[in-house]
């Protein structure tokens, strides 16, 4: 397992002290059921997260899938004092689309389908009271369509549902109804891509506003390019499109892996993993902000190239000689206060099918400063392995930013202590501290020990999760941790 975090900023290479130190006190726990996902839906990243913190820092809520029949939001205070409980039944045919919550009530989003049409509706939870709402129909398409998606803003003061229109397979066009904080509808647009040609991988994102953003790969996988509808009546539709691939020294280079994301302050960013279309070889990272509340345009950051030099730093993090990069995936753009954006990425693989283990090894970090530039990189070496059934909550990381601090929590064995792992990434020089265990003592075994959805920060000081204690345990149980 690991055995050092490894820095690589601009000035060079430098090995990180292979100590943890304990720098935290569990001071809560209570105990927590939890039923794993079964299917398809265990696979699914629909809902990655399911412990929301409130704004007032009165607490948190929790999505539980706590049996076959349903699902249960609870809310706790902050010494994990349930306040109360309600179930959100599921019956057959009908599986959790996104969890979400505004200021007032937690949002439930769920798919039903049967043999002729599918729907989403959301049920709405009364943050003080737990008492439910009436369910809302958000949007309805017939069964042979693409299965229908929703967008809740960060705030969650806007729900944003669609469904895709297609021609032989092609997105012609997307359906969309927005909804306000109460479940109001707000609007109907429709978005048209007649004019686009073919394109893949379309998004739909909405802002805090109600500002609609839909993203798309087009020209071969080798443009990234963003629609921005308003969200007044206004038929003003700005679009933004950059070319991230192309041909380069005789090579033909695609986006391998994409991502999108609208932040808190309506910002839009996108990063792009791009790779040799004939090879597969990873040739480059690209970053692009889209502009477009500000100078109204885009900011393309410098690419960064994956050259032999960074080869032998991501060997040099494993202990390892590493030839190229391959099952790297963007995971997570984060943005701090002074504008400083960290893209992060993961190595995580399967080694066969069905039941087989899962991986999640090192970390890519890249920094940019407030203008776009990169300033920095980081890798952060780890070695996960989780068995099928929590192969997609049990490993992989959580973050969560402060001032210009990235605190990140992981599931690892390190000196022959499994346990949750925080580190902390300066945003600023790209330095990363050396992991420092959370004095859990999760258990080392091959039942499920760890479920990552549902690890949140109430603060830049406390930390809660769901683990489970000790190889003796049978049951996972919730705790508050909070760092010195």
């Amino acid at each position: 397992m690991l055995q050092r975090a490894v820095l690589i900023g601009i000035l060079g290479w430098a090995s990180l002290a292979n100590t943890s130190s304990a720098i935290a006190q569990k001071i809560k726990a209570a105990p927590f059921n939890y039923l794993p996902e079964q299917g398809d839906d265990r696979y699914d990243m629909r809902v990655p997260n399911k412990t929301l913190s409130l704004p007032d820092g009165s607490g948190f809520v929790i999505l539980a899938h706590q049996s076959v029949g349903g699902y249960a939001v609870e809310r706790y205070d902050t010494n994990l004092k349930k306040l109360w409980s309600t179930t959100i039944p599921v019956g057959p045919g009908e599986t959790l689309e996104a969890f979400g919550r505004s200021p007032q009530q937690a949002l439930v989003v769920l798919h039903n389908k049967d043999a002729s049409s599918q729907n989403l509706t959301v049920v709405p939870v009364n943050l003080q009271s737990g008492q439910k709402g009436p369910v809302k129909l958000l949007i309805t398409a017939p069964a042979r369509d693409r299965r229908p998606g929703v967008s809740i803003s960060p705030d969650g003061t806007r729900v944003l549902a669609f469904r895709y229109l297609t021609r032989e397979q092609q997105v012609k066009s997307i359906a969309a109804t927005l909804f306000d904080q109460s479940l109001a509808q707000v609007e109907q647009k429709t978005y048209d891509f007649r004019d686009q040609g073919d394109f893949f991988s379309p998004g739909v994102h909405v802002a805090n506003d109600g500002t609609q953003y839909v993203t798309l790969i087009s020209e071969g996988m080798k443009k990234l390019t963003v629609r921005r509808y308003p969200a007044s009546k206004s038929a003003d539709v700005k679009v933004m499109g950059v070319p991230v691939g192309g041909t380069f020294a005789g090579k033909a280079i695609t986006i391998r892996d994409a991502k999108f994301v609208v932040l808190g302050d309506g910002s839009l960013y996108a990063a792009a993993l791009c790779a040799d279309y004939k090879t597969g070889e990873y040739y480059s990272l690209k970053v692009v902000k889209y502009d477009f509340a500000g100078t109204g345009d885009m900011k393309f950051s410098p690419e960064f190239r994956f050259t032999p030099a960074y080869l032998a730093e991501v060997g040099k993090a494993n202990g390892v000689d590493v030839k190229r990069l391959e099952d790297v995936y963007l995971s997570e753009l984060l943005l701090t206060a002074e504008k400083q954006l960290i893209v992060i990425a993961e190595k995580h693989f399967e080694t066969g099918s069905g039941e087989a283990p899962v991986h999640a090894q090192e970390l890519h970090v890249f920094g940019y400063n407030e203008y776009g530039m990169p300033t920095w990189h980081s890798i952060v070496a780890k070695n996960q392995t989780a068995p099928a059934v929590d192969a997609y909550t049990g490993i992989g990381f959580r973050t969560a930013v402060f001032g210009n601090t990235v605190q990140m929590v992981t599931l690892e064995t390190i000196d022959k202590k499994s346990d949750l792992y925080l580190r902390r990434i300066n945003c600023q020089t790209g330095v990363v501290t050396a992991p420092e265990r959370l004095k859990l003592n999760v258990a080392d075994d091959q039942q499920l020990a760890y479920v990552k959805d549902f690890t949140a920060w109430l603060g830049e000081k406390t930390i809660v999760g769901v683990s489970r204690p000790n190889k003796k345990s049978a049951t996972l149980q919730l705790e508050k941790i909070v760092v010195k």
